[in-house]
This record gives structure tokens, sequence and C-alpha cells, in this order.
């Protein structure tokens, strides 16, 4: 008991002073500089996870020697394991890894580093349980589960930022650990700790002012829940209010960006000059991290792109989180994680890769502006929840098929990586996403499963769901896609701008759309957008609000279809995908035209789609949830009436195509097969040489692809 209260004291001691500079008080994050070179690369780095650690017997030297062999040049290390950085508080030990470190270093394999952060010891729980994050309702909590901690919590980050410190500063003058990812995969974890709360009635404060304030913007005087005096502030636990559910995502958003900004700026005052920050994003457009916020305070980002394999391998999603990950920064990023064999915490999903896709995976990572592709993991763990997320190598830790293949896409990177890495991609097309949008549609879903009475189902499309089907229709059109965010001052750059349901917006943001239109852009519009201000309170005027001009309609109905529709005649040609779902807005035309109406005897007097040209653009919207091959036809007119038509030669339905500029101001062309039948097509560029083969390509050459097969060709 003396020992726990001597630790107490210091703890308390060292946080009063940490508290007096500033050092645990949540602060603005320093962004790194501008014209900082760090995390840029001069070959694709090409690797895994590895964590000597998990290793049921000594084989070090076998597994460099094997990764050497291979061709692996940069692994990621240390972010799991705070229990051996750390076995007991204070006690620091650094041969364990220095040793990994050495060898990796003598094999000219690279090195990333990892705060392992996200995992605490069982001596800091049993010292402070207090740590661990109390979940909306306040049910216990226990030990046992990474990622459980209040973030904020004063005790946890004297701890984190003592180790942070003492990590940094002992691998600062290695030049072979060339990067820090700080924490791992980070969100709130859905902490509602007390202090987690007490800042949120500070935020709510300085954002609202009085309650007064508060109580209009929320509309509390439903049910009687106006606050009356910042300690009346109920808990996030049992409320019905949409605007506090809406703000309370916001303050863990926030959460997570002040937390891992405060790491950002402690790695770099202590880390080495050429060393690189950067913080894996455990999948893009999670609901309670802002990566866009998130990746100001990195030098380079990076994300964990899992995807679907054998027949459900087809490109799109690996795509999508490319797209949204260089959008965040405009620039090249690194995929920190994606499937080496088998994923799932079960032996429930056990789909391992078949021949040719590990190799176009790492290809279309790279089309899509990635500098670096690292498997989880190295080698498979024989225990522990992820038994089955296996690694390249399997639990008998030999060379194996997947080996081999690695071996193969590695030793073509170290000859024409040069030219694939640092590709800048420039596209016409932005989605915009509104991660606002997709949490206050969350709190009121638009397309729930069939129950009995009419009762409330379950979710079966979302926000994310319309986002996958838009970014879709476009990667199967061979049309390139940025993501842009509401905060972005620029979109005069793209020429047309997709908005999947932007159910939550301010005035300004719907009208620098308007303008957008006005002068010169195009938009392709979806349902409930406009509906709900920043508050997420419905507009009082007539829907959909300050975009009721740019649109050229106004409506006050909608309803539920119980059933899919099909459109009048089939107006886009969809064949038998023409048919909508699950949502429809009664539009009354003003200045628009009609594109579709619905075929039915009540809803067929609205129109399903519509576009209105204003000013010198246009904007096409969607009333309602299309099917994806109808979602595909609307793309293509919308690409017609922006003047992008897609371009003239035919592609196969499986040959997807991706282009960039490399670091010799070359154009580059990704062809990637993703089916198991050979393809052959017509090539429609410039004369180049195919980087692969090494072999020239001449202007209309027919190229043959083999089964989940690539072909790069570089324009001369």
């Amino acid at each position: 008991m003396d020992k726990f209260i001597r630790r107490s004291a210091r703890i308390a001691s060292t946080l009063a002073i940490m508290l007096q500079l500033g050092v645990v008080a949540s602060a603005q994050p320093t962004p790194p500089k501008a014209d900082a070179p760090l995390g840029s690369m001069s070959n694709v780095l090409y690797g895994a996870a590895y964590y000597n650690e998990y290793m049921p017997y000594e084989r070090l030297d076998k597994d460099v020697a094997l990764m050497k062999d291979a061709g692996i040049t940069v692994v990621r290390m240390g972010e799991s394991t705070w229990s051996l950085w750390e076995p007991e508080d204070g006690k620091f030990e650094y041969a364990w890894m220095d040793r990994v470190v050495d060898a990796m270093t003598k094999a000219g394999i690279k090195v990333i580093m990892g705060t392992p952060t996200y995992s605490i010891p069982t001596w800091m729980y049993h010292a402070h349980p207090e740590i661990l994050a109390r979940p909306l309702g306040g049910a216990p909590v226990f030990y046992g589960m990474r990622q459980n901690m209040d973030t904020d919590n004063p005790t946890y980050r004297f701890y984190a930022q003592r180790l942070i410190r003492n990590m940094v500063e002992h691998y600062r003058n290695n030049p072979n650990v060339i990067g820090w990812q700080i924490d791992n995969e980070t969100s709130s974890y859905g902490a509602s700790n007390p202090d987690v709360f007490a800042g949120f009635v500070q935020h709510l404060k300085q954002k609202f002012g009085t309650t007064d304030n508060l109580n209009k913007a929320w509309g509390l005087n439903y049910w009687g829940q106006d606050v009356n005096g910042w300690e009346n502030m109920p808990s996030r636990d049992s409320t019905i209010s949409t605007g506090y559910k809406l703000e309370w995502s916001r303050w863990q958003q926030m959460r997570v960006t002040d937390f891992l900004g405060w790491q950002a700026a402690l790695v770099r005052e202590y880390r080495g000059p050429n060393q690189f920050v950067t913080q894996d994003f455990g999948g893009a457009m999670r609901r309670d991290v802002n990566e866009f916020q998130v990746s100001k305070v990195l030098d380079v980002t990076s994300n964990n792109p899992y995807h679907g394999t054998q027949d459900h391998m087809d490109g799109q999603s690996q795509a999508e989180q490319g797209d949204y990950t260089r959008s965040l920064k405009h620039a090249n990023y690194l995929v920190t994680e994606t499937n080496a064999q088998t994923t799932d915490w079960s032996s429930g999903y056990q789909y391992p890769p078949y021949d040719g896709q590990l190799r176009l995976d790492v290809y279309t990572h790279l089309s899509s502006g990635a500098n670096m592709v690292e498997y989880w993991h190295w080698a498979s763990i024989p225990s522990g929840q992820e038994t089955y997320w296996k690694g390249v190598l399997s639990h008998d830790f030999e060379p194996n098929r997947a080996y081999a293949e690695v071996s193969r896409t590695a030793h073509e990177l170290q000859k024409i990586g040069p030219h694939l890495v640092n590709l800048k991609i420039k596209n016409d097309v932005a989605i915009l996403y509104s991660v606002d949008s997709a949490n206050a549609l969350d709190f009121m879903p638009f397309a729930l499963a069939p129950a009995a009475q009419w009762q409330m189902g379950k979710p079966v499309a979302d926000y994310k769901t319309v986002v996958d089907q838009l970014h879709r229709a476009f990667y199967q059109a061979n049309v390139g896609t940025d993501f842009i965010y509401p905060e972005d001052p620029d979109f005069a750059r793209y020429k047309l701008i997709v908005i999947p349901p932007l159910y939550i917006a301010d005035d300004a943001l719907l009208q620098k759309i308007s303008d957008y239109v006005k002068q010169g852009g195009h938009v392709l519009m979806t349902f409930k957008s406009g509906f709900a201000n920043e508050n997420s309170a419905v507009r009082w005027v007539r829907s959909p609000g300050p975009l009721r001009e740019a649109a050229g309609f106004n409506y006050q109905e909608f309803s539920n279809l119980e059933k899919p529709l099909a459109l009048k005649g089939d107006p886009l040609h969809a064949g038998d995908d023409n048919k909508v779902m699950y949502w429809a807005e009664f539009l009354q035309l003003e200045h628009a035209q009609p594109l579709a109406f619905y075929d039915h005897p009540f809803f067929g007097r609205w129109p399903a789609i519509t576009r209105n040209h204003f000013g010198s653009g246009s904007l096409t919207y969607e009333g309602t949830f299309l099917s994806p091959g109808l979602q595909q036809q609307v793309v293509l007119d919308v690409l017609k009436d922006a003047h992008l038509d897609v371009a003239a030669q035919t592609l196969p339905a499986t040959v997807r195509e991706k282009s960039g500029v490399n670091s010799f101001g070359k154009t580059v062309h990704y062809f990637l097969n993703y089916s198991s039948v050979p393809q052959s097509f017509s090539y429609g560029g410039h004369a180049g040489v195919n980087l692969i083969t090494s072999t020239p390509v001449t202007s209309s050459q027919s190229l043959q692809l083999g089964p989940w097969d690539v072909a790069v060709v570089e324009e001369n």
C-alpha cells in the first residue's frame, strides 16, 4: 500500500507540473512545416508488420533472412506491446527491440516504429482502473481488450508521455528508423468518463455561450429538457436530442484529433530530423474520427484498407479507401496494413486470396497513390484473438504460396518502383464527404428492414451505403475521384462534385454549393440533402432550403417505399436494374427538368430524378435511393452533361484503368484485371513501355492480361 501511495503522490506531483506547463491540457496541435520532405520516397516500400515478440521460439535470424530473400524493404514494429517496453512502472526495456532493429538494419530493411499507447499494460490497469473507458450507460468495464482507455485521462497521458519521450529519444539517432506511427487505428473508444463529460460541457460553454442559446439550438423545450445552468447539463447516456447526439459525436472526433495532435507534437519534440510522423487510420470514414483534421498534424497519412478476396475482390474498396486517404492531404500515402492471407477474429471467414490477388492488390494501392504497402502481418500467431488473421507466413512459419507471390512482387518493385512511387493523380470529380451527415442519419435512419406491423427494424442502407455506391459507379466507368470536405475552400478546382445525402449543413455550405453551380460547376446530389441545419434541426423553410434556386424544385412531403418501384419507361436504359427503393421525395418542379418519373399510380405524379441548369452549371438531383445499375446509368449521363465523357476505348468489364504522372513527368497507366479469366483489349494511350515486361507498347496495340494480372504502361 505504501508503494501505491508513493506512486500516486509522484504522479499527482508530475501531473500538476504538466498541467502548469500545458502538457496535458488540450491545445491546438502544431502542424508540420509545409516544405518538410518527410515521408517522401525514392522507391516503393514493401513489407509487413513484424512482431518477433509473438514468436513461440527464437527465429529472428531466420525471419530476417526470409525477408531479405523475398525483397522486403520495410517493417513496422513496436506499436502493440507496451508491456515489454515498460514491464513495470518506470522501468524501461529496449534490448528486446534493439536486437530486432539491428538485424533489420544489417539486412537493409527500414523500420517504422509505433508508439504502443493503444493497449495498456496490466500493472497500469491494476493501479489505475479509472483509466478504462466508461461506455454510454455506464456498464461495468474490465481489462482484457485493447483500445479500452480514456485517452483524455491525465494519469493515462502522464504514462503515455513518459513512454513516448523515452522511446523516441532512444531511436532518434538511428537512421534506419525512418518514421513514427503514433498510436494505432485510433478512435474515441466510446469513452464517456467524468473527465470526458466535463470537457464536453466546457466545449459547449465556448460554442454556445449560454444555456439559453443551447436550448434554442437543440430545441430542448421538447419534453421540457431545457438546461437552466451549466451545472444541470445531463449526460449523453439517455438523451433523445438529435442536436445533443450530433454535438457529442463532434466532441468525440475532437478528442481523437487532440490526442493524436498531442502525440505528434511529442514525437516531433524528440525525433530525429529525418523521421516522419504518421497515423494508421483503421479504415477510412470512421464516424468518431475526423481524418481531415487529424491529417493536418501528420507528415504523411496512412490507412489500413482490408478488402474482399477470391470472387469478391474487384479493387473498388481498395480504390475508395485510397482515394479518400490520398485526398486528406492531396498527397501520396502509406498502406500500413492490408490482407496477407486470411482475416477475421474467428475461423469462420477464412478465404485466402487466389493466385495473383496479393500481387494485384499491391498494384491496386499504388495506382491510387500509395507509396508503401505493408501486410498485417509477417507471420501468423499461434494463439490469441487474431490467431486466424494470418500473415504472409502461416502457422508453420515456412515459405508458402503467399511468400512466393510476395517475393515475385517485391522483386518487380525493386526494378520498376522508382517509376511508380510518388504518383501524382489529378481528378476532375470529387465526392463531398460529411461525417456530420453520416452520424445524423444514423440517429434518424431512412431505410429500415421490414418488420411486423410497421415496427422499426434495423437499417439496411445508410450514408456510407450511398457513398460506396456512388464511388463504385465512377470506378466502374474508369473515372477517378477525389474526396473533399465541407471545410474545403476550393470547390472550383473540380468540374463535377458528387454529394451523398448532405443531411447536415449550415447555410454557408449550401450557398457555397449553389455558387459553385452558378459559376459553371456541375453537381450530382442525392436525397435528404439540405434538410437539417448544423444543429440537426430540420429547416423551417420549404425543402431543400437554400438549395432551392440551384435545384429548381421544392418539396413538402416524402415517403418510405415498402418495396422497390420501377421508373416509367426505363428512361436511363438500366434494364433489370430500373428500380428505386427505400425513400421518395415528392419533388415539385419550378425550373428543373424531369429525367425520370416513378411508375406508380400515386407516386407517379412526381419526378424521381431532375436536372436544373443554373447559371453556367447544372445540378442533377436524385430524390430517391437508386439501384446500383440505375446509379451507374445516372453517373454516365451526368458525366456527359458535365462534358466529362468516358474514354472512347472500351475495356472488358473486369478491367479497370487508373492513371497518373510519375516522378519523371511521364504519364503512367495501370490496367488491372479483377477476374479469373484472361482479358485482352486495345491500348488507347500514347506509345510507351510496359514497365513490368520491359516491352514497347504502341497506340491501339492489343494488350493481354492473365487472370488477376496487371500491366503498367509508362508513356514515352
